[in-house]
Protein backbone atom coordinates (compact mmCIF):
# COMPACT_ATOMS: atom_id res chain seq x y z
CA UNK A 1 0.00 0.00 0.00
CA UNK A 2 1.29 3.44 -0.80
CA UNK A 3 2.43 5.32 1.65
CA UNK A 4 -0.57 8.06 3.59
CA UNK A 5 1.89 10.57 3.19
CA UNK A 6 2.91 10.25 -0.53
CA UNK A 7 -0.68 9.92 -1.71
CA UNK A 8 -1.87 12.85 0.12
CA UNK A 9 1.10 15.22 -1.73
CA UNK A 10 0.45 13.60 -4.80
CA UNK A 11 -3.21 14.33 -4.39
CA UNK A 12 -2.88 17.94 -3.54
CA UNK A 13 -0.19 18.57 -6.34
CA UNK A 14 -2.78 17.42 -8.60
CA UNK A 15 -5.10 19.93 -7.65
CA UNK A 16 -2.27 22.95 -7.39
CA UNK A 17 -2.55 23.18 -3.73
CA UNK A 18 -0.80 23.04 -0.79
CA UNK A 19 -1.02 21.05 2.57
CA UNK A 20 -2.17 21.53 5.41
CA UNK A 21 -0.95 19.91 8.91
CA UNK A 22 -2.44 20.50 12.37
CA UNK A 23 -0.41 19.61 15.17
CA UNK A 24 -1.85 18.93 18.35
CA UNK A 25 -0.35 16.30 21.56
CA UNK A 26 -1.73 13.21 21.74
CA UNK A 27 -3.65 12.63 25.40
CA UNK A 28 -4.67 16.38 25.77
CA UNK A 29 -7.06 16.69 27.46
CA UNK A 30 -7.30 12.17 27.29
CA UNK A 31 -6.82 9.82 24.75
CA UNK A 32 -10.21 9.54 24.28
CA UNK A 33 -10.73 13.21 23.08
CA UNK A 34 -7.48 13.62 20.81
CA UNK A 35 -9.15 10.47 18.86
CA UNK A 36 -12.60 12.87 18.40
CA UNK A 37 -10.08 15.98 17.75
CA UNK A 38 -8.40 14.21 15.22
CA UNK A 39 -11.10 13.23 12.97
CA UNK A 40 -12.43 16.69 13.61
CA UNK A 41 -9.45 18.31 12.23
CA UNK A 42 -9.48 15.77 9.24
CA UNK A 43 -13.46 17.47 8.54
CA UNK A 44 -12.19 20.49 8.42
CA UNK A 45 -9.96 20.56 6.10
CA UNK A 46 -6.65 19.34 7.70
CA UNK A 47 -4.84 17.26 5.40
CA UNK A 48 -1.98 15.84 7.58
CA UNK A 49 -2.04 14.94 11.04
CA UNK A 50 1.55 15.79 13.89
CA UNK A 51 0.72 13.97 17.09
CA UNK A 52 2.72 15.29 19.40
CA UNK A 53 4.19 11.86 21.66
CA UNK A 54 4.19 13.31 25.50
CA UNK A 55 7.68 13.13 26.80
CA UNK A 56 8.86 15.24 30.19
CA UNK A 57 11.61 16.96 28.81
CA UNK A 58 10.37 18.55 25.19
CA UNK A 59 13.48 20.95 24.50
CA UNK A 60 12.35 22.06 20.97
CA UNK A 61 9.01 22.76 22.51
CA UNK A 62 7.56 26.03 23.44
CA UNK A 63 5.66 26.48 26.99
CA UNK A 64 2.46 25.68 25.39
CA UNK A 65 3.23 22.73 23.69
CA UNK A 66 5.64 21.91 27.08
CA UNK A 67 2.08 22.61 29.08
CA UNK A 68 0.32 20.40 26.76
CA UNK A 69 2.76 17.76 27.09
CA UNK A 70 2.85 17.51 31.16
CA UNK A 71 -1.39 17.72 30.76
CA UNK A 72 -0.99 14.32 28.82
CA UNK A 73 1.37 12.64 31.47
CA UNK A 74 -0.57 13.81 34.13
CA UNK A 75 -3.71 12.03 32.76
CA UNK A 76 -1.89 9.01 32.01
CA UNK A 77 -0.56 9.05 28.09
CA UNK A 78 1.89 6.50 27.64
CA UNK A 79 3.79 5.19 24.18
CA UNK A 80 1.56 2.45 23.44
CA UNK A 81 -1.76 4.69 24.60
CA UNK A 82 -0.87 7.22 21.67
CA UNK A 83 -0.42 4.23 19.31
CA UNK A 84 -3.86 2.80 20.55
CA UNK A 85 -5.23 6.27 19.65
CA UNK A 86 -3.58 6.13 16.13
CA UNK A 87 -5.35 2.43 16.19
CA UNK A 88 -8.95 4.02 16.97
CA UNK A 89 -8.52 6.90 14.53
CA UNK A 90 -7.64 4.18 11.75
CA UNK A 91 -11.47 2.42 12.54
CA UNK A 92 -13.13 5.34 10.60
CA UNK A 93 -10.08 7.32 8.60
CA UNK A 94 -7.54 6.98 6.70
CA UNK A 95 -6.18 10.75 7.22
CA UNK A 96 -1.77 10.61 7.37
CA UNK A 97 -0.81 10.54 10.74
CA UNK A 98 2.78 11.41 11.82
CA UNK A 99 4.03 10.68 15.46
CA UNK A 100 5.83 13.68 16.42
CA UNK A 101 8.10 12.68 19.22
CA UNK A 102 11.68 12.72 21.30
CA UNK A 103 14.24 9.63 20.94
CA UNK A 104 13.55 9.22 24.46
CA UNK A 105 10.36 7.50 24.40
CA UNK A 106 11.67 5.06 21.37
CA UNK A 107 14.56 4.34 23.11
CA UNK A 108 12.90 3.02 25.72
CA UNK A 109 10.44 1.27 24.15
CA UNK A 110 12.85 -0.32 21.92
CA UNK A 111 13.47 0.96 18.34
CA UNK A 112 12.41 -2.36 16.00
CA UNK A 113 9.72 -2.97 17.98
CA UNK A 114 8.24 0.44 18.35
CA UNK A 115 8.78 0.47 14.52
CA UNK A 116 6.66 -2.87 13.78
CA UNK A 117 4.14 -1.24 16.85
CA UNK A 118 3.71 1.95 14.96
CA UNK A 119 3.33 0.83 11.63
CA UNK A 120 0.77 -1.61 13.00
CA UNK A 121 -1.35 1.09 14.74
CA UNK A 122 -0.97 3.12 11.18
CA UNK A 123 1.28 5.60 11.58
CA UNK A 124 2.91 7.01 8.35
CA UNK A 125 5.76 8.90 9.16
CA UNK A 126 8.32 9.71 12.13
CA UNK A 127 9.55 13.25 12.96
CA UNK A 128 12.22 12.82 15.98
CA UNK A 129 13.45 15.71 16.79
CA UNK A 130 17.00 14.69 18.49
CA UNK A 131 18.01 12.12 16.77
CA UNK A 132 20.71 12.84 14.21
CA UNK A 133 20.98 11.05 11.11
CA UNK A 134 24.31 9.82 12.05
CA UNK A 135 22.99 7.77 14.64
CA UNK A 136 19.72 6.38 12.72
CA UNK A 137 19.86 2.74 12.95
CA UNK A 138 18.52 1.34 9.64
CA UNK A 139 18.04 -2.31 10.14
CA UNK A 140 15.76 -1.19 13.11
CA UNK A 141 13.88 1.09 11.82
CA UNK A 142 12.26 -0.84 9.09
CA UNK A 143 8.63 -1.48 9.23
CA UNK A 144 6.40 -3.18 6.57
CA UNK A 145 5.17 0.07 5.57
CA UNK A 146 7.91 2.04 5.38
CA UNK A 147 7.27 4.46 7.79
CA UNK A 148 8.59 7.72 6.43
CA UNK A 149 11.40 9.42 8.81
CA UNK A 150 10.92 13.16 8.21
CA UNK A 151 14.05 15.24 8.44
CA UNK A 152 14.23 18.59 10.34
CA UNK A 153 16.13 21.78 8.53
CA UNK A 154 16.82 25.15 10.47
CA UNK A 155 17.34 28.44 9.27
CA UNK A 156 20.67 27.65 10.87
CA UNK A 157 21.52 24.65 8.82
CA UNK A 158 24.53 24.54 6.16
CA UNK A 159 24.49 23.66 2.40
CA UNK A 160 26.22 20.65 3.15
CA UNK A 161 24.69 19.88 6.56
CA UNK A 162 21.60 20.22 4.06
CA UNK A 163 22.52 17.58 1.92
CA UNK A 164 23.17 15.02 4.83
CA UNK A 165 19.74 15.71 5.74
CA UNK A 166 17.91 15.51 2.69
CA UNK A 167 19.63 12.76 1.49
CA UNK A 168 18.01 9.85 4.24
CA UNK A 169 14.56 11.68 4.38
CA UNK A 170 10.87 10.70 3.38
CA UNK A 171 7.51 11.74 3.12
CA UNK A 172 8.36 15.50 3.02
CA UNK A 173 11.17 18.21 5.29
CA UNK A 174 10.05 20.16 7.36
CA UNK A 175 11.89 23.56 7.41
CA UNK A 176 12.00 25.16 10.96
CA UNK A 177 11.00 28.59 9.99
CA UNK A 178 12.67 30.36 12.78
CA UNK A 179 15.25 29.69 15.43
CA UNK A 180 14.15 28.42 18.94
CA UNK A 181 11.49 26.73 19.96
CA UNK A 182 7.86 26.66 19.22
CA UNK A 183 5.55 29.10 19.26
CA UNK A 184 3.15 31.63 17.80
CA UNK A 185 4.89 34.63 16.37
CA UNK A 186 3.46 37.83 14.75
CA UNK A 187 5.23 37.68 11.59
CA UNK A 188 6.98 35.23 8.72
CA UNK A 189 10.51 35.88 8.32
CA UNK A 190 11.61 37.64 4.58
CA UNK A 191 13.91 35.12 3.92
CA UNK A 192 11.90 32.21 3.87
CA UNK A 193 11.68 31.45 0.03
CA UNK A 194 15.73 31.45 -0.48
CA UNK A 195 15.74 29.31 2.32
CA UNK A 196 13.03 26.66 0.72
CA UNK A 197 15.04 27.22 -2.75
CA UNK A 198 18.05 25.95 -1.16
CA UNK A 199 16.13 22.53 0.08
CA UNK A 200 14.51 22.14 -3.25
CA UNK A 201 17.69 22.39 -4.86
CA UNK A 202 19.05 19.05 -2.93
CA UNK A 203 15.42 17.04 -2.90
CA UNK A 204 12.46 16.57 -4.62
CA UNK A 205 10.57 15.79 -1.59
CA UNK A 206 7.65 18.48 -0.55
CA UNK A 207 8.69 21.24 1.69
CA UNK A 208 6.91 22.03 4.85
CA UNK A 209 7.02 25.05 7.16
CA UNK A 210 5.87 25.71 10.97
CA UNK A 211 7.10 27.00 13.99
CA UNK A 212 5.62 30.40 14.82
CA UNK A 213 2.63 30.00 12.22
CA UNK A 214 -0.63 31.06 13.62
CA UNK A 215 -2.87 32.79 11.59
CA UNK A 216 -4.44 32.45 7.97
CA UNK A 217 -2.92 35.45 6.90
CA UNK A 218 0.33 33.79 7.76
CA UNK A 219 -0.54 30.46 6.44
CA UNK A 220 -1.60 31.99 3.21
CA UNK A 221 1.62 34.14 3.13
CA UNK A 222 3.63 30.75 3.65
CA UNK A 223 1.77 28.35 1.46
CA UNK A 224 3.08 30.61 -1.60
CA UNK A 225 6.46 29.77 -1.61
CA UNK A 226 6.16 26.07 0.66
CA UNK A 227 4.39 23.13 -0.71
CA UNK A 228 2.97 22.13 3.25
CA UNK A 229 2.43 24.39 6.14
CA UNK A 230 2.43 23.39 9.78
CA UNK A 231 0.24 25.00 12.77
CA UNK A 232 1.02 23.60 16.43
CA UNK A 233 0.69 26.11 19.64
CA UNK A 234 -2.31 28.08 18.17
CA UNK A 235 -4.55 24.51 17.63
CA UNK A 236 -2.54 23.65 21.49
CA UNK A 237 -3.61 26.58 23.12
CA UNK A 238 -7.18 26.52 21.67
CA UNK A 239 -7.19 22.75 23.17
CA UNK A 240 -5.85 24.36 26.64
CA UNK A 241 -8.20 26.80 27.09
CA UNK A 242 -11.14 24.64 26.12
CA UNK A 243 -10.11 21.43 27.05
CA UNK A 244 -13.13 20.58 29.68
CA UNK A 245 -15.66 22.03 27.67
CA UNK A 246 -18.04 20.15 25.76
CA UNK A 247 -17.66 22.65 22.77
CA UNK A 248 -14.15 21.63 22.64
CA UNK A 249 -14.45 20.28 18.84
CA UNK A 250 -16.31 22.73 17.67
CA UNK A 251 -13.97 25.59 18.69
CA UNK A 252 -11.07 23.77 17.59
CA UNK A 253 -12.63 23.31 13.95
CA UNK A 254 -14.00 26.94 13.92
CA UNK A 255 -10.39 28.07 14.54
CA UNK A 256 -8.67 25.44 12.15
CA UNK A 257 -10.79 25.99 8.97
CA UNK A 258 -9.78 29.40 8.11
CA UNK A 259 -6.21 27.55 8.35
CA UNK A 260 -6.46 25.02 6.17
CA UNK A 261 -8.96 26.65 3.42
CA UNK A 262 -5.88 29.29 3.31
CA UNK A 263 -4.09 25.95 1.73
CA UNK A 264 -6.42 26.10 -1.14
CA UNK A 265 -6.40 28.92 -3.28
CA UNK A 266 -9.74 27.97 -5.15
CA UNK A 267 -11.40 28.71 -1.16
CA UNK A 268 -13.27 31.92 -0.77
CA UNK A 269 -11.25 32.71 2.26
CA UNK A 270 -7.60 32.51 0.10
CA UNK A 271 -8.99 33.92 -3.22
CA UNK A 272 -9.93 36.84 -1.02
CA UNK A 273 -6.52 37.84 -0.16
CA UNK A 274 -4.28 40.74 -1.80
CA UNK A 275 -2.58 39.78 -5.06
CA UNK A 276 1.22 39.96 -4.82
Amino acid sequence: MQNRIDACFEKIRGRGEQAFIAYIAAGDPSLARTVELVLALEKCGTDIVELGVPFSDPLADGIVNQLAAQRALEGGATVRGVLDCVRAVRQSSQVPIVLYTYLNPIFQFGFEKFHHAAAAAGVDGLLILDLPPEEERPNEMRSPNEIRHIRLVAPTTPPARMAQLTAGAGGFIYYVSREGVTGEQTNVVASLGERIALIRARTDLPVAVGFGISSAEQVREVARVADAVVVGSAIVRQIAEHGKSDDLLSVVSEFVRPLSAATKPRSPESTSAPPD
